[in-house]
């Protein structure tokens, strides 16, 4: 009998159990490890959510027919003409994902970093994952030329490649690849023949600029044709423990067949999204005033933590792509290798968050858990717990003018200061003491 395919526990999720373990012990923790989003629901979601809860029948798999207009609605808004039926509801856009990669069949290309689920889901999917690093500084998508060359070792390897999996904003690194980079990458995918699957579940959360918010550019404008986009309310809305995801599928003839084997496959993983949430979905997707306020409320507060915590690093001599989006933060300590193994032992990302976690109780994830090597002393910090521990203290980060000046985002900030410190400054050395002698008479 077949082995079962190894699977270890999420990444997220392990440090997190580990973090709260410690906080019930007493300890002193600072939660930076997760993207879960600590802020409220709006209370009009909770409104829709409490309304709906007398609908208990199962609905059609794809999602019910106002939630996928609703979808269809959002994307249109972004310059993605959409018909509702070529969306797929889910619960969550995890489960999407994974329906997706089964739906595909094949190996799948997963960027260099990239979020800690996308291999696992493809190897529990019997694929294999083509690892291909990014373009520095844009994260999310492997860099165009070096997916050729790698799609095309494969192929003569005997391997299957279908799929590229992007994020557009990332996840690990908080940046946005270039539109050049994304129109490449579209190019190459459709010379290789290779569905793109666009997790775009952050692109509510790019930063403004100058006033205006900068979206990031979807493959879909570049190969609508093979380009699957799938997103949620999990990061744009706080609403991770409400399990929603949508996908977008092509209107191509490639598109409508991908449709029918994910509705399939989705029929035997999840049968339908939850019908009171999908109610709750469909109005957050619809974008009423008050949801887009409480989006753009969420950005700026993200924004402004985030440029605080990012200080921090640099002042410590870490190196970090400008972020431009979410709530990460992918710092490189390589300029600091030598004296972190002086100082600590520290010789790569795994031993760096390992140290931080065991001496000062901050919880961060190592680069290894993102698909790089082990000695790469890059490690991810999100800045999404620390709005408050309490729904109050969060709708008062949500409204303050500068959250910043709040006495526990203030603390937060300053603890990672004095943590990134200790870390990096060199010990003082010690000098013989000198002896005061009273002269002889």
């Amino acid at each position: 009998m077949p082995e079962p395919t190894p699977v270890s526990l999420s990444a997220t999720l392990a440090a997190d159990e580990i973090l709260e373990r410690r906080r019930r012990a007493g300890e002193r923790v600072l939660a930076m490890t997760s993207g879960e989003i600590g802020l409220p629901a709006h209370p009009a979601l909770r409104e829709r959510l409490a309304a709906a809860a007398d609908r208990t029948a199962y609905g059609p798999v794809p999602g019910s027919p106002e939630l996928r207009a609703a979808a269809a609605g959002y994307w249109a808004r972004r310059g993605l003409g959409t018909d509702p039926g070529l969306v797929v509801a889910g619960p969550g856009s995890k489960p999407l994902l994974y329906a997706l990669l089964l739906a595909v069949g094949g190996d799948v290309v997963v960027p260099v970093p990239s979020w800690v689920s996308y291999a696992a889901q493809a190897r529990l999917a019997g694929a294999r994952p083509l690892p291909v690093p990014i373009v520095p500084g844009q994260g999310g998508v492997p860099d165009p030329g070096r997916l050729r060359e790698a799609v095309l070792r494969a192929r003569a390897q005997g391997q299957d490649p279908r799929s590229v999996v992007v994020t557009v904003p990332d996840n690990p690194t908080g940046t946005v690849a270039a539109p050049g980079t994304v129109r490449r990458l579209a190019e190459a995918a459709r010379e290789l023949g290779l569905i793109v699957i666009s997790d775009e579940i952050y692109c509510d959360l790019v930063y403004d600029v100058q006033g205006a918010a900068a979206p990031a550019r979807s493959p879909a404008l570049e190969a609508p044709e093979r380009t699957v986009v799938t997103t949620g309310l999990t990061k744009n809305l706080a609403l991770g423990g409400w399990r929603t995801g949508v996908a977008r599928l092509p209107d191509s003839d490639l598109g409508h067949a991908l449709r029918t084997r994910l509705v399939s496959v989705a029929s035997q993983l999840w049968s339908t999204a939850p019908a009171p949430v999908q109610a709750a979905a469909a109005y957050a997707f619809a974008e009423p005033p008050e949801i887009t306020e409480r989006v753009a409320a969420s950005r700026r507060l993200h924004e402004t933590v985030v440029r605080a915590v990012a200080a921090r690093f640099t002042a410590a001599g870490a190196l970090l792509a400008p972020v431009a989006a979410t709530c990460y933060l992918y710092p490189d300590f390589a300029p600091l290798r030598d004296r972190l193994a002086a100082l600590h032992g520290v010789r790569g990302g795994d031993d760096l968050a390992r140290h931080l976690l065991e001496r000062h109780g901050v919880g961060v994830l190592p680069a290894s858990a993102f698909g790089e090597p082990r000695d790469a002393l890059r490690i991810r910090a999100a800045t999404s717990r620390l709005y408050g521990d309490d729904d109050e203290r969060r709708t008062a980060a949500l409204t303050a003018a500068d959250p910043l000046r709040l006495p526990w985002i203030a603390a937060a900030v300053e603890r990672i200061g004095e943590v990134l410190t200790d870390l990096t400054a060199p010990r003082p050395t010690s000098r013989p003491s000198r002896r005061l002698t009273t002269p002889a008479p």
